[in-house]
Order: structure tokens, then sequence, then C-alpha cells
């Protein structure tokens, strides 16, 4: 009998919580079952069950080699099904989710890449303004930006994304540049209200310093597209990823403002509920997604030219 072997008998056993029920599953005799229990505490110099003609009940050296029995057979069986799924040619729906603004720019051309490779995946894609929950939602996989609040989430990063503030070269002929985060305070701030993040804090950064200012302005939205184009329209200084403002940048329409300072991270990534929901379908839509920005938006070393 293998260790692979032992680790799910042990588990069956305590499942089936007698001798005489683990033999009838394994279509073996009671003896047979209590001499293959024997010999694994024999090999570990332990005993793992406290038994009885009727019933077992795990010792403390038991309930240690369950807990971690569980794990590594779980582990196996997932390395298993990778490596499998990494074969299989994906098909099936997959439903995602994405942000307004970016799922119509970015994801949805990935999309349309992505079925034209393979063709046997029907794709729903839902566009919304806010994050939503995955599992009540039925979301294989849903795209989101920055640091991800749930620990239940799997993550995996498609593309390097930061925030950078800017305005419109009218605006800061008519009111001057800021100098230092503090200076924001006395001008005019666009409010970008999203995700329940907190209302008119920006928070930037240098070395080990950083500063969260209480920004206002006479504008504040809960659309990103709004805000962009109060900010080309020279209403005031705007916070917004740079995805949704580098051509402006590149264009001279927005100047950046602030530019050595660093804002809170946005990266975006390609998120799931656990492991074991990583299904081919799922897999190699993510995988499509690092490789589709990273041929056609995602380069480190000049950022701004890598969102069209």
């Amino acid at each position: 009998m293998n260790q692979v072997s032992e680790l799910a008998f042990f588990i069956q056993l305590n499942k089936l919580g007698s001798l005489a029920a683990t033999a009838r599953e394994l279509n073996l005799t009671p003896p047979a079952v209590s001499k293959r229990l024997a010999r694994l505490e024999q090999r570990l110099g332990v005993r793992l069950l406290n038994r009885t003609t009727r019933s077992i009940s795990l010792t403390a050296e038991g309930e240690l080699y369950l807990t971690n029995a569980q794990r590594l057979l779980g582990e196996i069986e997932e390395m298993e099904r990778q490596v499998s799924s990494s074969r299989a040619e994906p098909k099936g729906l997959l439903r995602v989710n994405a942000p307004l603004g970016f799922g119509r720019t970015h994801i949805s051309p990935a999309i349309s890449s992505f079925v034209k490779r393979y063709p046997e995946v029907e794709v729903q894609l839902h566009l919304t303004d806010r994050p939503i929950n995955l599992p009540d939602n039925a979301i294989d996989v849903a795209v989101r930006f920055g640091e991800l609040p749930d620990s239940r989430l799997i993550a995996r990063k498609i593309a390097v994304n930061r925030r950078r503030l800017c305005a419109a070269p009218a605006y800061l002929e008519a009111f001057g540049h800021p100098d230092t985060p503090d200076d924001l305070s006395r001008h005019n701030c666009i409010v970008l209200r999203q995700n329940d993040s907190a209302f008119g804090i920006w928070r930037l950064s240098r070395g080990k310093q950083t500063e969260s200012i209480k920004v206002h302005g006479s504008l504040s939205t809960n659309d990103g597209e709004v805000a962009l184009n109060w900010a080309l329209d020279g209403h005031g200084i705007l916070m917004r990823a740079e995805w949704n403002v580098a051509s402006y940048l590149r264009t001279g329409q927005l100047v950046e403002v602030l530019g050595d300072y660093e804002t809170p991270p946005a990266d975006i990534y390609a998120v799931y509920l656990e492991r074991l929901n990583l299904s081919a379908k799922v897999s190699f839509f993510i995988q499509h997604l690092r490789d589709f920005f990273r041929d056609n938006i995602d380069r480190p070393h000049d950022s701004l030219a890598a969102w069209r």
C-alpha cells in the first residue's frame, strides 16, 4: 500500500465511521480493514484510532494525521486536475465580469480574439459600475483593479497599471501647478466616487512618507468617463487610472501633475473564487488575457505608450 493510498484509506475510514462500513465500501472483510489500519499505525509508530466493535474515534495523533491527509490529498488532486486541464480544449459557458469603461475598451476585444481561437467557448460578459460578488452572481472570472479586499479570491495579475493626477493645460494656466500634495486641498479637484472607497481622500506617497489629502471641488461623479470629460474641459485636477488617460497625456490634452509621487496601486487582475474552480476554460482565458495585454498593452519600459 503506497502512501497516497494510505491517505485515501484513512480519510475514507473516518468519513464512514466504522471498520464494517469501510469494509463494505472497499469490498473487503472487516478483519482485512483492521489489519490494514494496524499496518499503517505500525509504520507510523502511533495509534491513530480508538476503536470498538461498533465505533471508532480519533486520537490526538489521528486528528493531526487526518487534517494533513485531507490537505495533501486535495493538493495532489488539484495538481493532477491542473495538469489534465492544461491539455484539455476549453469549452462551455464562461461568465466574465469587468468594470464598464475598461470592459468596453479592453476586455471586449480580448474576448473577441479568445473566442476566435477557442470557438467551443461561449462567453457572457457582464459589465458593471462596481465589483460584484462572484459566487452570488455565478461569475467565473472577474477583472479587478488594485488590491483585493476579499481573501477568498485567487488573483493573477494581467497588466501593470497606475493612477495619475492630471489636468487640462487651460486649468493649470489659470490656477497653477500644485507643487506638493498639500496644495491639492487648494485646487478644484474632480472627485470620483467608486467601489465604496473613501470619498474625496487622495493618498500620495514618496519614499516612506504617505500623505492623505482631503480634496474638494465643484464637480463629483461615480462615472469615470464623465469625470474625464470634465477634466478635459478644464474644470480641475483628476486622479484617474493610466489606461483611461494615457492617450490624452500623450497628445497634451491633459498634463500630469505631481508625477514624482506614487498613488495607490491600480494593477489589473483576473480573479476567481478558488483554485478548484480553475477549469480549462478559466485557465485558458486568464492566460489569454495575460498574453493579450502583454502583446497589445503592457510594456513596463514605457507605461504611457502601453495604453492606446
